[in-house]
């Protein structure tokens, strides 16, 4: 019996992700901030899904997730899809520091966390959901892909700490580009908005093959081919936005 834990599965991705690996016969620990969700997703399959409420900005959500573990009885697949992400020209310290909280401490925590499970294990599969905004650097969003740049780098450098500690872990670092979910709902228009299934599919596929990068959809694979080929001078005279 294959189990997944999820943290950030009472909405957008991670909950899409959730619905396709029960399908696929999965057990699953889900965990997120909001208890009454959790509650009624585990209520549509008892047998297969247990719970916690989790908030990884708290110093707690180490002990949640090993409790997740526990009630699961083990886990082979972890997915972290928790995240949070703002445009701020104005650079409210605010946004930024909130983003930094989510996307850079609480990130680390979990992530280490997860690492350290498998590492006493002996194997498993770390996977975290990060986003193209990781390329470059945004000046409508410096926190979010700051963040998301930590993101990647930190996966790659696990990457190679698994091999020099010969270690049996695979890591997938999912990179979408702008999906319809919650994240993104506002005064914004954002271009390419993918739907949520679709990019949730693409990443079962991805985790079930053991990819190591995934940048979802062709278009943001030639964006994100194009952003890495412009030099530093001609980057900061771009203006890289949204249409509200």
């Amino acid at each position: 019996m294959k189990k997944a834990v999820i943290i950030g599965a009472t909405s957008g991705i991670g909950e899409e992700v959730a619905h396709l690996l029960l399908s696929q016969g999965w057990h699953i620990g889900i965990a997120g901030r909001r208890s009454d969700r959790l509650e009624a997703f585990r209520l549509k399959h008892p047998d297969k899904i247990v719970t916690e409420t989790i908030d990884v900005t708290h110093e707690a959500a180490t002990e949640g997730l090993l409790r997740l573990i526990q009630k699961l009885g083990g886990m082979d697949l972890f997915l972290l899809s928790s995240g949070i992400g703002r445009q701020n020209k104005n650079l409210d310290p605010d946004i930024e520091l909130a983003t930094v909280q989510t996307n850079t401490m609480g990130f680390t925590r979990m992530v280490t966390a997860a690492y350290h499970y498998f590492k006493n294990q002996g194997d498993g599969h770390l996977a975290v959901i990060s986003s193209i905004a990781g390329t470059k650097g945004l000046g409508t969003a410096p926190a979010y892909s700051a963040t998301k740049r930590f993101q990647n780098t930190y996966i790659e450098a696990l990457q190679q700490l698994a091999y020099m500690e010969k270690l049996n872990i695979r890591f997938t670092d999912i990179r979408p580009g702008f999906v319809a979910t919650d994240l993104l709902s506002g005064q914004h228009h954002y271009p390419l908005l993918m739907k949520k299934e679709k990019v949730a599919k693409r990443l079962v596929d991805a985790l079930l093959n053991h990819e190591r990068v995934v940048i979802i959809d062709w278009r943001y694979r030639l964006i994100v081919f194009f952003w890495r080929l412009i030099p530093a001078f001609l980057w900061r005279r771009l203006t890289v936005r949204t249409r509200k």
